[in-house]
C-alpha cells in the first residue's frame, strides 16, 4: 500500500480509504473484507451514524484485534442534533456501536453551509469538541460536503478544521466543489479526502457503450474502476480516495490499484481520454456548465453551478441519491433554483453563453417538485437547518 502524509498531524494514512456504507448482507464476508483490507495496509475506515448497521458491524470486526492498526472515522448526524445534550447521546451511541473509547476522525455529516455551522456554534459545538479532546475521546474534527464551490470555500475559511471530505472524480472535476475546491483546501493546509471516486460505481460499471470503447481502445489494459481511482490519486492535493466497497473482490481490486497509483503519473494522452469520456457523458442532455462560477453571486442567492451540477448528475444516470443531496444542500442554505426571478444578471458573465434562466427552470422542474418549497420552509424555520 502507498501512503500519504496528513499535513495537519503527520500521520501516514493509506491513500485508499475503506468506505463502510455499502457493506454486503453477510457478516462473514464483511469480516473477510475488513481483514483483507487491514492486512493489505488500509488503515482508514469511514462510517456514519445513519449508515444502516454499519458502525455496529465495523465495531464487531475491529474488536477482534484490528482497532489499534487503523483510524476510524464516523459522522455527527446534523438533523438529529437539535440541542447540546444530543451531542453526547449520539456520540456515546457511536462509541458503543464501534466498541471503542475514542474516535480518530469525526465529521459534521453533509454540512450544507455556514448557516448550519453557525447553528451548531450556538449550541456550543466548539466547547463540546474541546472537552471530548481533553479526555481523549475525540482526535480530529472535519466535515463532509456535497454542495457548490462558493459555500465550500466559506466553510473552509470559517473554522480551523482538521480535514474535509468532498465528492471528487474525473466527471466532477469542474462541478460541485471540484478541482478548484480541492486545491483551495489544500492551499490552506487542509487534508482532503475524496469520496465517490467512482461516482457510486457509475464510473466503474454503468458507463455507456461509447465511453467503455474509449477505455477498451487504450493501450493500457485497465478496468474502468482502475482508470477512475488512478485519476483521483493522480492529484497530489488529495490525501486519500475513499471507496465504498461491497465485496471481497472489490477490496482486492482497489487495493491492487492503490498500490500502484502515484500522484502526477498520468500521461498527457491518458488525461485526454478522461476528457473524451467526460464529453460523452456531458452530452447526455446535460447543461454545458464548466463550474467556472462567473455567473455568481446571484442577487437572489441561487447557487447556479451547484444546481446545474446536480441536474447534470441525473441526466448522466445518477441515482435518486443525487436528488436527496440536492434537496438537503439547496433548501437548507437557501440556494435553490426556484429563487430565480429571471433578472438575467448571470447570463452577462457566462463564458459558455448558457441560457441560465431557462436552464434553471429545467432544474426546478426536474429537481424540486411540488413539495420542495414547503419542505424547505419547514427546514429553515422550524428545524433551523
Amino acid at each position: 500500500m502507498l501512503y500519504r502524509t496528513n499535513p495537519k498531524n503527520g500521520e501516514r494514512l493509506s491513500q485508499l480509504g475503506f468506505g463502510c456504507m455499502r457493506f454486503p448482507k453477510d457478516d462473514g464476508e464483511v469480516e473477510a473484507m475488513i481483514a483483507c483490507a487491514v492486512e493489505s495496509g488500509v488503515n482508514y475506515f469511514d462510517t456514519a451514524y445513519v449508515y444502516p448497521h454499519s458502525e455496529e458491524r465495523l465495531g464487531k470486526v475491529m474488536a477482534k484485534g484490528y482497532r489499534d492498526r487503523v483510524r476510524i472515522a464516523t459522522k455527527l448526524p446534523l438533523f438529529l442534533a437539535r440541542k447540546r445534550e444530543d451531542f453526547d447521546r449520539l456520540f456515546d451511541t457511536q462509541r458503543r456501536r464501534l466498541q471503542t473509547d475514542s474516535i480518530d476522525y469525526y465529521l459534521m455529516h453533509m454540512l450544507p453551509g455556514v448557516t448550519a455551522w453557525e447553528r451548531f456554534l450556538g449550541l456550543g459545538i466548539l466547547d463540546w469538541f474541546a472537552k471530548k479532546r481533553s479526555v481523549g475521546q475525540l482526535a480530529h474534527i472535519g466535515f463532509s460536503y456535497h454542495g457548490g464551490l462558493l459555500e465550500f470555500k466559506k466553510l473552509v475559511d470559517v473554522h480551523d478544521w482538521d480535514f474535509c471530505m468532498l465528492q471528487f472524480n474525473y466527471l466532477d472535476e469542474r462541478s460541485q466543489a471540484g478541482i478548484e475546491g480541492v486545491e483551495y483546501a489544500a492551499s490552506k493546509g487542509l487534508p482532503v479526502i475524496a469520496m465517490e471516486p467512482l461516482r457510486g460505481g457509475m464510473l466503474a460499471s454503468k458507463l455507456p457503450g461509447e465511453a467503455l470503447e474509449v477505455w477498451k481502445n487504450a493501450p493500457e489494459a485497465r478496468s474502468p474502476a482502475e482508470w477512475g481511482i488512478r485519476w483521483v490519486l493522480n492529484h497530489p492535493a488529495v490525501m486519500m480516495a475513499l471507496s465504498g466497497m461491497s465485496s471481497l473482490e472489490m477490496v482486492k481490486e482497489n487495493v491492487r490499484i492503490a498500490c500502484g497509483a502515484e500522484a502526477n503519473t498520468l500521461r498527457e494522452a491518458e488525461l485526454a481520454r478522461y476528457e473524451q469520456i467526460r464529453r460523452i457523458l456531458m452530452g447526455k442532455g446535460a447543461i454545458p456548465c464548466t463550474g467556472c462560477n462567473y455567473c455568481v453571486p446571484c442577487p437572489q442567492g441561487v447557487d447556479i453551478p451547484m444546481c446545474f451540477s446536480c441536474y447534470n448528475d441525473t441526466k448522466m444516470g445518477a441515482t435518486k441519491g443525487i436528488k436527496k443531496k440536492f434537496h438537503y444542500a439547496s433548501r437548507t442554505s437557501g440556494h435553490q433554483a426556484s429563487l430565480c426571478v429571471q433578472c438575467g444578471a448571470c447570463e452577462k458573465h457566462c463564458p459558455q453563453n448558457i441560457g441560465i434562466r431557462q436552464a434553471l427552470k429545467g432544474v426546478e422542474k426536474e429537481m424540486e417538485g411540488v413539495l420542495y418549497k414547503p419542505v424547505a420552509f419547514v427546514c429553515r424555520k422550524f428545524l433551523h437547518l
